[in-house]
């Protein structure tokens, strides 16, 4: 008899018709093709991130739970690893020797620096507004620093000042007190401002600033009298 598995045209023709069984795949070769889609399965897992792996959790077979908790875990853990990192949660005082190390060379970041003077009302008030912002932002760094101890006579007319740093390269700046509109700037004005710049990520849907701004352009349509109604008042 011929072997069925022979590489003929005759035996091709009756693997096509069903009068012969497929030919049998060598066992070296299913080993190869095992191991091969093995690796494809395992590149996809060390490919996927700790979202795509709980989205994917359903499509994968009973045989791979093992590796996805393998790389789940794996990924899991250096989320942790990185929130710990990068919490900070407070505004840190800093000196002048201190900037250039902390701010400058400080490394992968954001950084929000606050250049203040203690006897400077607003300079107190954007100080408490950044506690607050620290506290609810604690991936962002931030800092404050007497002006006069990091920039040498640095004009008291330009306080506060609030940089925002990324990589340690300045992408914002605020300085002056009209800036932050004075002693009635509220804490999520600052967030939002700071939001703008890319400081903190907020949940503010629209500036707060504008919020205000539309209630008093309300109230003075309000109390200011039609013409109709000033015309009427005349014929009296």
């Amino acid at each position: 008899l011929k072997d069925p598995n022979e590489d003929t045209e005759w035996n091709d023709i009756l693997r096509k018709k069903g009068i012969l069984p497929p030919k049998e795949t060598p066992k070296e070769d299913k080993e190869e093709e095992q191991n091969i889609h093995q690796q494809s399965i395992v590149k996809t897992y060390e490919n996927m991130t700790l979202e795509e792996l709980e989205e994917n959790e359903d499509e994968f077979s009973e045989e791979d739970e093992a590796a996805i908790e393998m790389y789940r875990q794996k990924r899991l853990a250096e989320w942790k690893a990185n929130q710990i990192k990068n919490v900070f949660g407070e505004v840190n005082e800093i000196s002048g020797q201190d900037y250039i190390q902390e701010v400058n060379k400080a490394g992968s970041g954001i950084w929000v620096d606050d250049l203040y003077f203690p006897s400077i009302p607003l300079c107190t008030l954007i100080n408490q507004h950044l506690s607050e912002l620290a506290r609810k932002f604690p991936q962002t760094k931030f800092l404050k620093s007497i002006s006069t101890t990091c920039i040498p006579n640095y004009p008291d007319r330009n306080l506060p000042t609030v940089f925002v740093y990324y990589e340690g390269e300045m992408k914002a700046q605020f300085i002056g007190p009209l800036v932050f509109g004075g002693m009635n700037l509220k804490c999520d004005e600052l967030e939002w401002r700071l939001a703008e710049a890319g400081a903190v990520k907020t949940d503010l849907e629209e500036n707060p600033r504008k919020q205000i701004q539309d209630q008093l352009l309300s109230s003075i349509r309000c109390s200011v009298p039609s013409r109709r109604d000033s015309d009427e008042s005349d014929d009296d």
